[in-house]
């Protein structure tokens, strides 16, 4: 007798749901995450796991949610989409960085840019739509993408273009099931920065072929060198409505003020987009969590309409540790550092190490390789499986000048065992 076919399980034995099962852990919070606990532990891990600045949150900021605290209005429920007065410094925001012209109810505040990307994507994507994804990609994009029952198409850069896709490649991925495209630059993982007139082949691009576009700000104050003096006196990242203006009605963008201002954990992110939209993905936010915490809006009322000095000062360390971490990088043998530059990431090709013996050991992916480095040279990085490329690792630079020397240096020590 043949053995009987395992039947499927019943939705009451289903204990997790296929959508929720199938999310992938956040690759980045799960590396910091260990490295926290091993130092924890003890041991003298140096983390260039988590993309946050190492800065504290600058004092007028913190001081702006200390009077929140104590003012009675932001003790109550406030609305879903943000508080106007937040609302309002961001349209101000918006047109002086990038000279982008909007509305209040243009804008939707959320609980940091990840939910500005879940709920953007969730309001324009129907199952089975899909959504061009250049790759290297944040480790959220497609993971967003498919909770919201869209499917992600990968195009992936590499070092030899600087992390940069060409329209070329955005057409050949492109199908008639594709809605959306999703660009971002300053970049995380690579720090690739799109010149203006790439930005503008882009978009014009996508506003021909009737797409959506996502475009993700976050870092836009990060941008250096080359880069920054092809922007111009800002010295700030081309805007993609801005650049290409009919792309409007069919463009979202995501920002907040998580990375400019050190504020990675008061959780304060925003979308911008067309009206109706905005109002879909508000509708979201008011049955998922309603406002966002109000203390934490106030702070960052006063993050958007400060001036910019504080971040300037960061910038200018970011910049050095940039310059160092590249440098040191390029030191190790059959490692390939290209300079980026925006964000606060380096992404070096380690393509060249993999197969080779280290400490008894013969690391075949960039996974393996990660978890060596970990093991034996107490430095936590992620690995380039998280971003959608094998092969590559993601360092932050996001930390003191003397742990990054130091990390780097146990690197160099490390690899250089390499046969």
């Amino acid at each position: 007798m043949s053995a009987a076919t395992p039947s499927a399980p019943s939705p009451a034995d289903r204990r997790v749901s296929a959508r929720i099962g199938s999310i992938s852990e956040s690759a980045t919070l799960a590396v910091d995450a260990k490295a926290k606990a091993l130092k924890a532990a003890g041991r003298p891990v140096i983390g260039f796991g988590a993309g946050e600045p190492d800065f504290p949150t600058p004092g007028y900021i913190v001081e702006a949610a200390v009077e929140a605290c104590r003012t009675p209005k932001y003790h109550r429920y406030t609305p879903a989409g943000g508080l106007p007065e937040l609302k309002s410094a961001i349209v101000a925001k918006t047109l002086r960085d990038s000279g982008y012209e909007i509305e209040a109810a243009n804008v939707l505040v959320t609980n940091g840019g990840k939910q500005a990307i879940y709920e953007a994507f969730a309001a324009i994507l129907d199952p089975g739509d899909e959504v061009i994804v250049p790759a290297p990609y944040w480790t959220t994009y497609p993971e967003s993408i498919r909770l919201a029952g869209g499917v992600p198409v990968d195009v992936v850069a590499d070092e030899t273009t600087g992390y940069r896709v060409t329209v070329e490649q955005l057409e050949a991925a492109r199908t008639e099931r594709t809605k959306v495209l999703l660009f971002v630059s300053p970049s995380n993982p690579t720090g690739a920065v799109y010149p203006r007139e790439q930005v503008e082949a882009v978009g014009r691009w996508a506003a021909e072929h009737g797409l959506w576009v996502l475009t993700d700000e976050i870092y836009e104050h990060l941008v250096y060198g080359d880069a920054a003096a092809r922007a111009g006196a800002e010295g700030l990242s081309s805007s993609l409505p801005v650049v290409v203006p009919e792309l409007r009605d069919k463009c979202i963008i995501v920002n907040g003020v998580a990375k400019t201002y050190a504020m990675t954990g008061w959780r304060v992110g925003w979308a911008i987009g067309p009206k109706d939209v905005i109002k879909a993905a508000t509708n979201l936010q008011s049955h998922a969590t309603s406002n966002v915490s109000n203390v934490a809006q106030a702070a960052a009322i006063a993050a958007v309409t400060g001036d910019l000095t504080a971040v300037e000062e960061m910038k200018v360390a970011f910049d050095r540790r940039r310059r160092t971490i590249v440098r040191m990088l390029n030191e190790i043998d059959g490692v390939l550092c290209p300079e980026p530059e925006g964000a606060f990431y380096a992404y070096p090709s380690v393509k060249e190490l993999l197969g080779k013996e280290i400490r008894g050991k013969r690391p075949q992916s960039s996974v393996e390789l990660a978890e060596l480095i970990l093991e034996e040279a107490e430095v936590a990085v992620v690995p380039g499986e998280a971003f959608g490329t094998p092969g590559y690792l993601r360092l932050s630079y996001a930390l003191g000048d003397e742990d990054l020397v130091e990390g780097v240096s146990r690197l160099q020590k490390l690899l250089a065992e390499a046969k």
